[in-house]
């Protein structure tokens, strides 16, 4: 077709069809030598624009004959020509005489009232015409008038009632194809239309779930700078809170007797909580927005292990849980930033110790392991096996309630809490397992909660062991 219709609604009533289109090039040519075997009469099929579709290439021994000379030659290319202009109507067939006595038969190709081409049938000679017409022998003089006659001899013949049962048989067989290749082609052309109209659906979505996508980012960003700024102006009330308390306590403005120095400490006590919760959101959105910076330096993971448990002592006593340390082996130190790594220890021992009934324990350790770095999928596994390199690997292992395993995964989300009834007896914002998860992971390290049944946690912080630029 020369124009694609663009909806279903089209193709289901375009009018227009080119020949070559609709019929099957291999299946015509077959069924014009087949048309030849059977009639012994040459057939062609050319399309409205003229254009060649199928020829039996079979040319009568005469025409052959004539062709070897330059008189017959242009006799030849004469009728030739006259056969290429002729244009059959709709209902009738268009007769072309040619030199040797014999005729042409022309027939458009019809389909639902369009001509979409036509068929050149012949030569061939009617009962009755058995000797050529005698400006054949005047053609040329090296044409030899014996030759000419024998050869005339062999043009097939065909009588007027055959003549017009090969044209219905033509046209029937025609009628077959065009609509075998206009179901085709009308499929096909459905088929386009509807892949077209999935396409811009697709996109229509894909463009909705963009825009979607970036106003989720600019509310994302929004929030991030929200949080920034609310913390921020918080801690400024809240240190003033922190520090007077601290003063009443040591009995600046007087000694406090019985429930006063209860009252303060318990004001004292809130607010330090809640100043780390204020910290824990500026820390939060410092990473969500890629604003904190790292102070890398060599760290030594004996000495990160030490500090945390000598921190977090105090609070395990008061809790009546143990807390100790351990390592193993030698441990090399690491290329990373101190007081985060220290801030990811302190995160997890603090849930640890939290969770950890009176009585339980509470395991800080260090080991150096060989790391298998993983390798891109789809990069094959022989030239780029992966690669083993150390890490340290710290543990945090408590004897406490445990994570079940549907909630292991969910644990580094922000605000998501195990314990999220209105009952709960562990307080927090469930922010510090986030904000470890992003810290490990601009240590390109990882961390993970490791399955400890029947009870108790353990997380395992990998981080990879770097040389100082």
């Amino acid at each position: 077709m020369s124009d694609t219709p663009r909806s279903l609604d089209d193709i289901a009533v375009a009018q227009h069809f080119e020949l070559e289109e609709l019929l099957d090039r291999p299946a015509l040519l077959e069924m014009t030598h087949s048309f030849e075997q059977l009639f012994g009469v040459a057939l062609r099929v050319y399309s409205s624009a003229g254009t060649l579709l199928a020829d039996t290439s079979a040319q009568p021994e005469l025409y052959k004959y004539l062709e070897t000379t330059r008189g017959g030659r242009a006799a030849v290319q004469a009728i030739i020509n006259e056969v290429r202009r002729v244009r059959p109507s709709e209902d009738r067939a268009a007769e072309v005489p040619c030199v040797s006595g014999g005729k042409y038969l022309a027939m458009a190709i019809v389909y639902e009232g369009q001509i979409l081409g036509r068929t050149i049938f012949g030569p061939f000679l009617t009962p009755g015409r058995d000797s050529l017409p005698d400006v054949v022998f005047g053609l040329d003089e090296a044409l030899d008038p014996a030759e000419l006659r024998r050869l005339a001899a062999l043009l097939p013949h065909l009588t007027d009632e055959e003549c017009q049962r090969i044209d219905r048989h033509l046209r029937a067989t025609l009628d077959l194809l065009v609509f075998s290749g206009l179901k085709a082609h009308l499929a096909s052309n459905m088929h386009m239309a509807s892949v077209r109209e999935s396409f811009r659906e697709l996109s229509d979505k894909n463009k909705k779930l963009q825009l979607a996508y970036d106003r989720l980012k600019e509310l994302d960003r929004l929030k991030s700078n929200f949080l920034a700024t609310v913390s921020h102006e918080l801690r400024t009330p809240l240190t003033s809170i922190i520090g007077y308390s601290e003063m009443l306590l040591e009995g600046i403005a007087g000694e406090l007797v019985g429930e006063q120095r209860e009252f303060v400490g318990t004001i004292h006590e809130k607010g330090e909580q809640l100043l780390g919760l204020i910290k824990s959101l500026l820390d939060l959105s410092k990473l969500e927005s890629g604003t904190m910076s790292m102070r890398r330096e060599m760290v030594s993971p004996r000495a990160l292990i030490d500090d945390v448990v000598a921190t977090l002592t105090p609070t395990a006593r008061k809790r009546g849980v143990s807390l100790q340390a351990a390592s193993e082996g030698e441990l090399s130190p690491l290329y990373a930033d101190g007081e985060r790594l220290r801030q990811v220890l302190l995160n997890l021992t603090e849930n640890a110790i939290k969770f950890t009934p009176e009585g339980g324990q509470v395991l800080v350790s260090a080991t150096q392991i060989g790391w298998a770095s993983e390798v891109p999928p789809g990069l094959g596994q022989v030239l780029l096996a992966p690669a083993r390199r150390h890490a340290i690997e710290f543990r945090v292992a408590d004897s406490g309630i445990g994570i079940a395993e549907e909630e292991r995964e969910r644990v580094f989300d922000a605000f998501y809490q195990v314990d999220s009834s209105a009952t709960r007896q562990a307080g927090g914002a469930g922010l510090g397992l986030s904000i470890v998860k992003r810290l490990v992971d601009s240590h390109d390290g990882k961390v993970r909660v490791q399955p400890n049944s029947p009870s108790g946690t353990v997380f395992v912080v990998t981080i990879p062991i770097k040389k100082a630029p």
